[in-house]
């Protein structure tokens, strides 16, 4: 007869992998340029080398080897696109190709196009074969995410009701804020930007911050988007839901921590309901060209204030959606 591991054990057991396998994640974005080789991702892990790859295999469904050229591909044709002036062997070296003939190489394996192409424009079909993909993925899922919604309703605990007023087609306002950086303990999702899934991670936060006492009095909570969903497939997508933490605290379980960076960037507030925040994003991209700005490296922030409520018949909130931007 088989073995099998079940209760609470085995899915503590579980959880525990999950966190080393963010780790290595997070340490591959923040190390494009170096050495990512099987030795340094395991010693991140703290898994024997001997089997780390087949472990990172079996839970992302790519292997190492595959997550780091992807990465290194997808951040470099995010930075030809919003640093246009920027040269393609700079770029090059910047996420770890040791030349611009072996960059275009991967670059045209990957995306079909040479970095020059993608950059004058045929980025575009790409970027539409995403949208595509997403917004069929948000129909087939549109059930799931109003179940998600009044779970949300339900759980006045954790998420406060109360009046929350429809802002409507009214023009978007930003302004370019400085923000500070702050320590949060988080709970990843993977999958596509705006699916039901996500709420279904901040239900599962939410009651784990109450477990442990973080939920009251409230404290200022974030969603974090790591990815570009024009350029990373839906599926490979990062969110993590965050709370803020002092220093003692100690991550546990699949409960890891991070610093969110602070700096410039470009804010607005964004009232309706989780199921139209990603176009909210996606206008704030559009903003962008014409702005005198261009995003920085690093993840955008979803900022939700300790006043933080949800309409209680539609399940709209407001939160502050922040891009990092540098000048031209």
């Amino acid at each position: 007869m088989p073995l099998r591991t079940v209760g609470r054990s085995a899915m503590t057991s579980r959880h525990a992998y999950v966190a080393r396998i963010n780790r290595v994640i997070d340490h591959i974005d923040k190390h494009l340029s170096g050495p990512l080789d099987l030795a340094t991702l395991a010693e991140v892990a703290h898994f024997s080398s001997w089997h780390f790859h087949r472990v990172f295999q079996t839970m992302t469904g790519e292997t190492l080897a595959e997550r780091v050229r992807r990465r290194r591909l997808e951040v470099a044709a995010g930075r030809l696109l919003f640093l246009p002036l920027e040269p393609v062997l700079s770029i090059a070296l910047d996420v770890g190709f040791g030349s611009a003939a072996v960059f275009t190489r991967a670059f045209s394996a990957h995306f079909g196009v040479t970095p020059t192409a993608w950059r004058r424009g045929a980025f575009r079909s790409w970027a539409e074969r995403h949208r595509v993909q997403l917004r069929k993925i948000h129909q087939a899922d549109r059930n799931a995410h109003q179940a998600a919604v009044e779970a949300f309703l339900q759980d006045e605990s954790s998420w406060p009701t109360g009046r929350v007023p429809q802002l409507g087609e009214t023009q978007m306002t930003i302004e370019i804020k400085t923000l500070p950086e702050v320590r949060v303990a988080y709970m990843r999702h993977v999958g596509p930007y705006g699916d039901s899934g996500i709420a279904r991670t901040w239900q599962r936060f939410a009651a784990w911050c109450g477990e442990h006492g973080l939920m009251q009095p409230r404290r200022p909570m974030f969603g974090i988007s790591h990815d570009n969903p024009d350029v990373t497939p839906p599926g490979k997508c990062r969110y993590d839901a965050c709370i803020e933490v002092d220093g003692d605290f100690k991550p546990e379980g699949e409960i890891g921590v991070q610093t969110l960076r602070g700096g410039r960037f470009a804010c607005t507030r964004f009232t309706g309901t989780s199921a139209v925040i990603h176009q909210a994003w996606m206008a704030l991209c559009d903003w962008l060209p014409d702005s005198g700005w261009q995003a920085d490296d690093g993840a955008p922030i979803e900022i939700y204030g300790t006043d933080f409520e949800m309409d209680e018949k539609t399940g709209a909130f407001s939160c502050t959606l922040c891009m990092p931007v540098r000048r031209l």
